[in-house]
């Protein structure tokens, strides 16, 4: 065990990308601002899956994790639309979900945004058009900005966060 912390005195904790981290807390900074200017700091967010593979799932649930922690930010994934500011849309438009998409987008009380998450939703992703799919997602809702990637990185989907911020 001592061999072990004279390496880690000697070394450093060799795992830490100091020049993410540092992006990482310019972005969390900009993005408390902005969440405190427009919104009274707190931002409430409804995700919506229209069809995906759950992979912008995965990585907003990683949103979550203490490297990364969103609620320090201001910034809430919230069960019901009525309490949200903003629908989060992930995954391709199905014919099936369309209405339920919709029906949750009715529900949040005005001013309302919607974010497209990921390449499905913009019909950028390897899915043909068939019967099923009925996407592209702004055909449906007024799409106010979109986060790219399949899928994007939760860096990504905070500097996403942070353009949507800068733009409304």
């Amino acid at each position: 065990m001592i061999k072990f912390w004279n390496k880690r005195v000697k070394h450093g904790i060799l795992t830490e990308n100091e020049q993410l981290d540092r992006e990482l807390s310019k972005i969390k900074k900009e993005i408390k601002e902005g969440v405190k200017k427009r919104f009274a700091g707190s931002l409430a967010i409804r995700m919506v899956d229209s069809g995906s593979c759950n992979a912008c799932e995965a990585e907003c649930n990683a949103l979550a994790n203490p490297y990364y922690d969103l609620k320090r930010l201001g910034i809430y994934f919230v069960a019901s639309p009525r309490h949200a500011d903003v629908l989060l849309l992930s995954g391709i438009m199905t014919f099936n979900m369309t209405p339920h998409v919709k029906e949750a987008y009715a529900q949040i009380p005005a001013p309302k945004w919607v974010i497209s998450l990921g390449d499905c939703p913009v019909m950028q992703a390897p899915f043909d058009k068939t019967y099923a799919i009925n996407a592209p997602a702004e055909n449906h809702l007024p799409v106010t900005h979109h986060i790219a990637g399949c899928p994007p990185s939760p860096l990504e989907i905070m500097e996403g966060l942070l353009e949507f911020l800068k733009k409304i």
